[in-house]
C-alpha cells in the first residue's frame, strides 16, 4: 500500500496560509484592472481604433476564462500550490512583455498570459478547503472569493498615481514585481495539498474552450465595425456555436473532462454558475464607467473633470466595500445560508445600478453607487464559492470552483466587449478623438442593471437555502453517523480505525473514499474509539482520504479484491491534536 501525507501547518503557519491566498487574489485582481486608469487614453497610446484597444483589457479576461478550469484541472491532478505558482509565473512573464512595448498585438499577447493568472482563485479556495477546518472554511472562502473586487478597488487608485505621474508602462513593471512576491510568500507558506484526482489532462478540450470563446468574443467586439449582419459577423457568431456544441458533446463522452457537464447539470451548480455570468457582467460594467465619466472635462456638459488620481479614489469604495463585506458575509451565511446572501446581494447590486443611473451629476455621488455596489458584489462574490463547494464532492473542489470562476470570467469578458463596443459606438468625434457620451454611460448601467435582474432571478430558483451553520454541522453529523451504521453492516469495503501519530485513536475524523476517477464515492465518520466502515460500489483502485482539525490530512491508496469482503485499512494522521482543540464534525 502506498499513501500521501502533507504536514499540515500549525496554528501559526496555518494562520499566515489564508492572507497570503487573499494576496494572490489581490494581485491577481490587480493585474486585471491596472489599464482601467488610462483606458480612455488606450486608442492614443497604442496608435489604435477604439474597438481595437478594447481587446488589451478583452484578451485578459477572455484567457483568464480559458484558464481557470484548465488550471483549476491541473491542480486537481498535480498540486493546486503547484499550479497556482505556474499561474502567477506566467502572469509574471506577460507583465514583462507588456511593459517594454507600445505596439498592439505584442500588448495583446502580454495582457493575454497576465489572463493565466486568474486561475489563483479557484486554486486558492481548493487549497482552503483541503487544509482548513470547516468552522474556518466559510469566512476564508469568502475573503478569497472577495479578493478580485479588494485588489481590482485598491489598485485603480494606485495605478492611476503611477500613469499619471510616470510612463504608463510602470504599471506592468509594478504588477510583475506584486507577482514576484506571491510566488515567494506561497513558496515560504502555503504547504501542499496532498489530494489528487485520477485521470488525465484533457487538452483538446482546453483547445475547444478557448477557440469557442474567441470566436464568440471577436464578433461581438467588432460587429459594430463589421456591421451585424455582416457575412463575416454572422459566421464567427454560427462558428462560435457549433464549436461550443461540439465541445460540450465532446466533454460528455471523455473519461476525464475538463469541465465535467454532468455535474454542471446539476441543479444547484447549474444555476450558480449561470448567476455567477450575471454577477461577473456586472462588476465590470462599474469600473469601466466610472473612471472615464470622472475623467472627462467638465466641457462635455457631463464629464466631471476630475484627474486620474482623484477618479481613482472615488472609485476605490468599490473595493474597499467588498473587503468589509467579507466578514459580514460569513455571519449572514452562517445563519441565513449562502441562497439568502446571494440574492441580498443581487438586491444590493441592482440598487446601485438604478440609483447610478441617476447619480452622475457629481464625484461624491460616483463615490455613493461604488459604496452601494462594492456591498453587493462582494456578498454575491462572496457566496458563490460556497454554493459549489456545497454541492460537489471534495475531489472535484478545484475543477467545480474553476468552472465557476470561468463563469464569472466570462461574464465580465462579456461585459468588456459589450461596454467597450456600446461606448464606441455612442462616441462623439472631437478632434479625431472618440469621446464617449452621457448616453453610452446610461445604457451601460442598464445592461448592468439587466444583468442583475437575470442573475436574481437565476438565485430564486435555486434550492432551499441552507440551514444555520450549526443545525448543518449537527444534520451533517446525523448523516455520516447514519452512514456509518450503513457501512457496518454491509461485508464489501474497507474497514479500520482512524489514528494519530502516536497510535491513539481520533474520533470524528472525516473519511472520504475516491474512485479512480477521482470521484467521491463514499464518506463517514470515525465513531469515539476512531473506527470507521464505508462501503464500495465494486471491487478497482480507490483513495481513502481522512482528515480531522488539529492533525494532517492522509490521503491513502488501496485496493479492494470486489469479493464480499471487508478490507482492513487502518489510517494514522500526522500531527497531535492541539493543546484546546476539541474535534468534531
Amino acid at each position: 500500500m502506498t499513501h500521501t501525507t502533507n504536514d499540515r501547518p500549525d496554528r501559526r503557519a496555518g494562520g499566515a496560509v489564508v492572507p497570503v491566498l487573499a494576496f494572490a487574489g489581490i494581485v491577481v485582481a490587480v493585474m486585471q484592472t491596472l489599464l482601467v486608469p488610462v483606458i480612455k487614453d488606450l486608442p492614443q497610446l497604442l496608435d489604435t481604433e477604439s474597438s481595437n484597444a478594447t481587446w488589451v483589457l478583452t484578451s485578459t479576461l477572455l484567457s483568464g476564462a480559458v484558464a481557470t478550469p484548465i488550471m483549476g484541472r491541473l491542480g486537481d491532478l498535480y498540486g493546486k500550490r503547484r499550479m497556482l505558482i505556474s499561474s502567477l509565473a506566467v502572469m509574471v512573464a506577460g507583465a514583462l512583455v507588456s511593459a517594454v512595448t507600445s505596439q498592439l498585438l505584442t500588448m495583446i499577447v502580454g495582457r493575454t498570459l497576465q489572463g493565466f493568472a486568474m486561475g489563483a482563485i479557484p486554486l486558492g479556495i481548493g487549497l482552503m478547503r483541503d487544509m482548513l477546518p470547516r468552522e474556518k472554511l466559510g469566512s476564508a472562502m469568502a475573503l478569497m472569493s472577495s479578493s478580485i473586487g479588494v485588489g481590482g478597488g485598491l489598485a485603480l487608485p494606485a495605478a492611476a498615481l503611477v500613469a499619471q505621474h510616470t510612463d504608463w508602462h510602470a504599471l506592468f513593471y509594478g504588477a510583475a514585481g506584486l507577482g514576484a512576491v506571491a510566488i515567494a510568500l506561497t513558496l515560504l507558506v502555503v504547504p501542499e495539498s496532498p489530494m489528487r484526482a485520477k485521470g488525465s489532462f484533457d487538452l483538446p478540450g482546453a483547445l475547444g474552450l478557448a477557440v469557442g470563446l474567441v470566436l464568440l468574443l471577436l464578433p461581438v467586439t467588432k460587429g459594430s465595425d463589421w456591421g451585424w449582419s455582416s457575412g463575416l459577423t454572422l459566421g464567427l457568431f454560427g462558428a462560435s456555436v457549433a464549436v461550443l456544441l461540439l465541445w460540450g458533446v465532446f466533454e460528455l463522452r471523455v473519461k476525464a473532462p475538463l469541465v465535467d457537464l454532468r455535474t454542471t447539470a446539476r441543479r444547484e451548480v447549474l444555476l450558480t454558475n449561470l448567476a455567477s455570468i450575471m454577477v461577473g457582467v456586472s462588476f465590470y460594467v462599474v469600473s469601466l464607467v466610472l473612471p472615464q465619466l470622472l475623467q472627462l472635462p467638465e466641457a462635455t456638459g457631463y464629464g466631471l473633470g476630475q484627474s486620474m488620481v482623484a477618479a481613482g479614489l472615488c472609485v476605490a469604495p468599490l473595493g474597499l466595500t467588498m473587503m468589509f463585506t467579507a466578514p459580514l458575509y460569513a455571519r449572514l451565511s452562517a445563519r441565513y445560508g449562502p441562497k439568502v446572501t446571494l440574492i441580498t446581494g443581487m438586491l444590493i447590486i441592482g440598487a446601485g445600478y438604478g440609483g447610478g443611473l441617476g447619480l452622475m451629476d457629481a464625484a461624491w455621488q460616483t463615490i455613493v453607487t461604488s459604496v452601494v455596489l462594492g456591498a453587493g458584489i462582494g456578498l454575491a462574490y462572496s457566496s458563490l464559492p460556497a454554493l459549489i463547494v456545497g454541492a460537489v464532492p471534495a475531489s472535484e473542489t478545484g475543477a467545480a470552483n474553476g468552472l465557476n470562476t470561468l463563469m464569472r470570467s466570462i461574464g465580465t469578458s462579456v461585459s468588456s466587449a459589450v461596454i467597450g463596443m456600446v461606448l464606441a459606438n455612442t462616441a462623439n468625434d472631437v478632434g479625431g478623438v472618440a469621446v464617449p457620451t452621457m448616453h453610452g454611460f446610461r445604457v451601460s448601467f442598464l445592461i448592468a442593471t439587466a444583468a442583475v435582474a437575470v442573475g436574481l432571478l437565476l438565485a430564486l430558483f435555486l434550492p432551499k437555502a441552507a440551514r444555520p451553520a450549526q443545525h448543518t454541522q449537527l444534520r451533517a453529523s446525523s448523516e455520516e453517523d447514519a452512514n456509518l451504521e450503513r457501512a457496518e453492516e454491509v461485508l464489501r469495503g474497507f474497514r479500520g480505525r482512524v489514528l494519530d501519530a502516536t497510535g491513539a485513536p481520533v474520533a470524528r475524523a472525516k473519511v472520504t473514499l475516491i474512485d479512480h476517477r477521482g470521484r467521491q464515492a463514499g464518506s463517514t465518520l470515525s465513531d469515539a474509539e476512531g473506527a470507521y466502515a464505508v462501503p464500495v460500489p465494486s471491487g478497482g483502485s480507490y483513495v481513502l482520504a481522512a482528515r480531522a482539525p488539529g492533525h494532517g490530512p492522509l490521503a491513502s491508496s488501496a485496493t479492494h479484491p470486489g469479493a464480499e469482503r471487508a478490507v482492513a485499512l487502518d489510517l494514522s494522521l500526522p500531527g497531535a491534536p492541539l493543546p484546546g482543540e476539541t474535534v468534531s464534525a
